[in-house]
């Protein structure tokens, strides 16, 4: 099943992504680690990021189901409704961030110097203009999400990245001594690929056929009552909020440290939306399915099998990349971002961040699939305290390292481990009656003992060559991955299926 699902999906994530990181090394080569590249991050993100919180992932969780039962003419009503209370609301954090853009600029980049602040404090302007029309892009990709056009969805974030890049290309040149006429140029290219997404988006709708629908019954032209949407928005934010409170807190250290936490973050992003994400996406369909079968003879096997091929082919996966990436970070890095005026020592810090980052990735493929599972049996509010637990974690701990003279990205990155790793043991405690059968020491132990050796091994190689290091680090995955598929019963059944 995994094998064959998700083809187009994931070719098209795929180029996002890889478009996506390009846009990252074009930033890296054009404004290397200074104070201005920590502005440029912050105003390029800011609007997508917040949305993200305050939006995305809530409207997929509230409106595809509300959606599957309505009628055509209840959906374009409740489309139009809200694309306007996005527009008003998005608006109004618009607003704020106008009428008192210091308290999110110390907020989200503590580093910054006296003399790049108010650069930032006037870049904000671009962000709060373009949060409205991320809002409603948000809300015409959960549309396109419902008509199954992942070609629509996709291809806004590579509308996005093509503009972005062209904008930094564009103003490279005068990036280091107009640091305001940089600015200026990248808040337009900003509008412009938020402008060009949401006609691209009302393209794609306007040529898309709805799929069919259950016909609608009474109630069904209702809003979600509020505590469904705010459950929803704290399990879709929370998450989200986690690796923006890490960059803040990084950035503290100074001037260009958020930018190479977030170069560093990336390169452990990459991996967990392109495997781990997509294998609980791709599993989410089974699971729901499984749970959602009334109790008879077979039932408990079939979430068993279910849940388990999900874990150990999420798990796997995210050994074989921390594996890469522990083991081959600095050349991955002189790869991406060793170009332009990115300082070296700057691409060693990203190297040497990402390096601890990397062990996120198995916490982080537990609570992918403990997410599909708590979703499909409505307790997403056990996974709402779960990471809120993380949050609370990663806050202490960064309250506290100074007094024990741990500062820095790489604490950080420790922080984050920590606390999502003690997320995952939560929910697996609160999901133990299903989790106890389907997580086997059989299928992940090869992979964690497989990826530790392997990320020593490479972390004893040196290696000059960018496409080398990236050759090395795929052989080292694909090693794990070997590894796991002789010594895990669990994993050749999975890829069987």
């Amino acid at each position: 099943m995994f094998l064959r699902a998700g083809l187009v999906s994931l070719a098209l994530l795929l180029v996002s992504r890889v478009l996506g990181l390009l846009r990252e090394s074009v930033q890296a080569a054009a404004l290397g680690a200074s104070g201005l590249a920590d502005v440029a991050i912050l105003v390029l993100t800011l609007p997508d990021l917040l949305t993200g919180i305050l939006a995305s992932g809530a409207l997929a969780y509230v409106l595809l189901p509300l959606w599957a039962r309505q009628g055509a003419a209840a959906q374009t009503q409740g489309l139009q409704q809200l694309g306007r209370g996005l527009l008003i609301g998005g608006g109004a954090v618009a607003a704020v961030l106008l009428l008192v853009p210091g308290l999110a600029t110390d907020a989200l980049a503590p580093g910054l110097g006296e003399t790049v602040r108010p650069v930032a404090l006037s870049g904000l302007r671009w962000s709060a203009a373009a949060l409205p029309l991320a809002l409603l892009a948000a809300l015409w990709t959960t549309r396109l999400q419902h008509q199954r056009d992942f070609t629509g969805m996709y291809g806004a974030n590579l509308v996005v990245n093509g503009v972005v890049i062209g904008s930094l290309l564009l103003i490279a040149s005068a990036a280091t001594d107009t640091p305001a006429r940089a600015l200026f140029g990248l808040g337009l290219g900003l509008l412009l690929a938020m402008a060009l997404r949401l006609l691209w988006l009302r393209w794609r709708l306007a040529r898309a056929t709805p799929p069919a629908t259950q016909a609608a019954v009474a109630g069904d032209d209702r809003w979600p009552l509020p505590g469904v949407w705010l459950w929803a928005l704290a399990s879709a934010g929370l998450p989200l909020l986690l690796p923006l409170l890490a960059r803040s807190l990084a950035s503290g250290t100074g001037e260009g440290a958020l930018t190479t936490f977030n170069y560093a973050w990336k390169l452990v992003e990459l991996p967990l939306v392109l495997a781990i994400q997509l294998v609980a996406s791709l599993a989410f369909p089974g699971i729901a399915r499984a749970f959602a079968a009334p109790p008879a003879a077979g039932t408990h096997t079939a979430r068993r099998d279910a849940l388990r091929q999900a874990f150990v082919l999420a798990w796997v996966l995210a050994c074989a990349a921390a594996a890469a990436l522990a083991g081959l970070a600095p050349s991955l890095a002189r790869l991406l971002f060793g170009w332009g005026r990115m300082p070296t020592e700057a691409v060693a810090q990203i190297a040497d961040w990402a390096r601890v980052g990397a062990w996120s990735l198995l916490p982080q493929a537990l609570l992918a699939v403990l997410l599909t599972l708590m979703a499909s049996t409505g307790r997403l509010r056990h996974a709402v305290l779960a990471y809120g637990l993380a949050l609370l974690v990663l806050a202490a701990g960064a309250w506290v390292g100074p007094i024990w003279g741990l500062a820095g990205g790489g604490f950080v990155m420790g922080l984050v481990n920590t606390a999502l790793a003690l997320a995952a043991l939560a929910l697996c405690l609160s999901e133990r009656e299903h989790v106890c059968n389907a997580l086997d020491w059989r299928d992940l132990l090869p992979a964690a003992l497989a990826a530790v050796c392997v990320a020593a091994m490479g972390a004893s190689w040196h290696i000059d060559s960018r496409l080398g290091g990236l050759l090395l680090a795929a052989l080292a995955a694909g090693a794990v991955i070997a590894v796991a598929w002789l010594a895990s019963p669990g994993l050749r059944r999975a890829l069987r299926r």
